[in-house]
């Protein structure tokens, strides 16, 4: 049975975890290692049955401890050369990936790994390069799309394949403007290579998802500028103007910045 956790999602640090009972697979490293492995520990699972690395793109909080992980047990890094370049620059990574456990991807090119079909696509984000990653295992397709600052027609295909799906639903628009981030970060996060916005997220779901999508997992919220209460009645308010029910078409979670979900079943 293929499993999901997320270990942290928001600037402080991002980390998703998919694994099937043979196979794991962790999707970007922005939390320390020791916590990881405790949180590991404390839900049971083996550190050591992860696999394959995945990187979505070079900002310190998705790769703080890939160079880490990938030493100690070894493992592959996947990103783009754009993003393999970034990591090696990041003063962040303090420790860099051994030239060897570099994989490079490209987008739109898929490539099996394990259990796993993985397809890379790109997102738009001012990071060297962004991708969100489509991975099919166990006849199931689970996408994430994280540090969007807006959704192509590309992105929209990959929404509509989707059994499950983590998105981006990073700020409340209002919260944002009246808060209290300089001008110039407020038009860098709204901007089209920024981050989505809670109804921006919504409007991507409602005009992209179909009735094979099960669950819907809200990533990346703002400590300073959303709530996960508000980004989930937001989402779902904005959902019924379309018609579409949060809780009866799918379900609907926000992850947690910087604590564990515990682990979903993906049927």
């Amino acid at each position: 049975m293929l499993k999901f956790i997320s270990f942290g999602s928001g600037s402080s640090g991002n980390c998703y975890y998919l694994f099937t009972e043979t196979d794991g697979l962790i999707i970007d490293i922005g939390v320390g290692i020791r916590t990881l492995k405790k949180q590991f520990k404390d839900y049971g699972l083996s550190f050591s049955s992860i696999h394959y690395v995945l990187i979505t793109h070079d900002h310190a909080d998705h790769i703080k401890s890939v160079g880490s992980i990938s030493h100690e047990l070894m493992l592959p890094v996947h990103a783009t050369a754009k993003v393999h370049n970034g990591i090696e620059r990041n003063y962040c990574v303090q420790r860099k990936l051994k030239p060897e456990m570099k994989c490079r991807i490209v987008a739109g090119e898929p490539l099996e790994l394990g259990d796993f079909r993985v397809t890379p696509f790109s997102v738009p984000h001012d990071a060297t390069d962004n991708v969100g990653y489509q991975i099919e295992a166990e006849g199931i397709t689970f996408c994430i799309i994280t540090d969007a600052g807006s959704i192509t027609e590309e992105i929209g295909t990959y929404i509509s394949k989707a059994d499950y799906l983590v998105i981006e639903a990073n700020h409340d628009v209002e919260m944002l403007k009246h808060g209290p981030y300089p001008m110039h970060l407020k038009e860098r996060i709204m901007s089209s290579t920024g981050h989505l916005s809670n109804k921006d997220c919504a409007k991507a779901l409602a005009e992209n998802m179909t009735e094979r999508l099960k669950h819907v997992w809200l990533c990346h919220l703002s400590e300073e500028n959303n709530h996960p209460e508000l980004a989930r009645k937001t989402v779902e308010q904005e959902l019924r103007s379309y018609g579409i029910v949060a809780g009866k078409d799918f379900e609907l979670e926000v992850l947690k910045r910087n604590t564990p979900t515990g682990v979903f079943e993906l049927r």
